[in-house]
């Protein structure tokens, strides 16, 4: 049965291959394959690309390479179609021209989503979810923080009850910044958990708690089911979640979505925190979350310290990719 699913995934992925280089090649040109094993500096990596592609003018090989150079950052297949074929439509006479549509078209996916926190009346619940490896709980430390400059007094819920290394970060990182943490004994019910973080904070007077949840494979379904109960619970009247706030790494590209896709249909996510979008990161993640599932990155996190969490601008973020071409 194994090798049979197996074998019927691989035809699966070379049949949508196929579909998507016959297509392009009906439209003038043809997607190069992404080279999905690079870990080129992110940023710097794009930029120099970009800035290659843009400089040399408009020839047979420009939107090419334009679509090479977005596919090589994980912005995908799709995300990178649709931006280039209205670069195109837009007729640019040279490489500037086309320097300014490409960077309204990427402007123009992000739209005019809300990215601000929405934290009611306190307390108010925000749940962290992500996979393991994402970057979870240094994001969750980040935030606090965050939310600590900001003037919020923040508790932490560590519901992440099946690793006793899960609590024990999330303690040291609670000791560091200065805040409290409720937690439980290891194999606790999640759920019992946060809605004793809930009422501490109530207790207590914090107008936050975030809560920390167990890193879930997107694809274990018993799992993701368990982790919906942990919001369940939570917005029960008269409690509520004011945010679910998904954690992905900026460098997972397709998986990544797939990702998204997931705990959004578990667990309704209302933002996107991409992680490790330093001299690691690709980028194009956060084009790719917003034009092909809709969901606002509302943070990113560009380092390892507990400050290295900003606010996203896709402005800013576009113009990053686009410095020096």
């Amino acid at each position: 049965m194994t090798v049979v699913l197996l074998i019927a995934g691989v035809v699966a992925v070379v049949g949508a291959l196929l579909v998507v280089l016959l297509r392009r090649r009906s439209s003038g040109f043809v997607v190069a394959p992404s080279s999905a094993g690079s870990r080129t500096p992110a940023g710097p990596a794009l930029t120099s690309r970009l800035g290659s592609v843009l400089r040399r003018g408009i020839d047979d090989e420009f939107w090419f390479r334009l679509e090479d150079a977005l596919i090589a950052v994980d912005m995908g297949v799709a995300t990178t179609t649709r931006v280039v074929e209205r670069v195109q439509q837009s007729r640019p006479g040279n490489a500037a021209e086309a320097r300014v549509a490409l960077r309204r078209e990427l402007v123009s996916v992000f739209g005019d989503r809300d990215r601000s926190l929405h934290l009611g009346d306190a307390p108010a619940v925000v749940v962290v979810v992500g996979v393991n490896g994402s970057g979870k709980t240094t994001t969750i430390a980040k935030i606090v923080a965050m939310l600590g400059r900001e003037g919020h007094s923040v508790l932490i819920g560590a519901a992440d009850t099946f690793r006793a290394a899960a609590a024990e970060q999330i303690q040291e990182w609670g000791s560091r910044l200065g805040v409290d943490v409720v937690s439980g004994q290891e194999g606790a019910d999640p759920a019992s958990v946060a809605f004793d973080a809930v009422a501490a904070a109530r207790a207590r007077g914090n107008d936050v708690v975030v809560i920390d949840t167990a890193g879930r494979l997107h694809s274990k379904r018993n799992l993701m089911d368990e982790l919906g109960k942990v919001v369940r619970v939570l917005a029960r009247p008269p409690g509520r979640v004011d945010e679910v706030l998904l954690v992905l790494d900026g460098t997972s590209g397709q998986n990544g979505i797939a990702q998204a896709r997931a705990f959004t249909a578990a667990v309704g996510v209302t933002g996107v925190v991409l992680s490790k979008l330093d001299g690691t990161a690709r980028g194009g993640m956060a084009v790719v979350v917003e034009d092909e599932l809709g969901l606002p990155v509302k943070l990113i996190g560009v380092g390892e310290s507990a400050d290295d969490l900003l606010h996203f601008s896709p402005e800013a973020f576009v113009d990053s990719l686009l410095e020096g071409s």
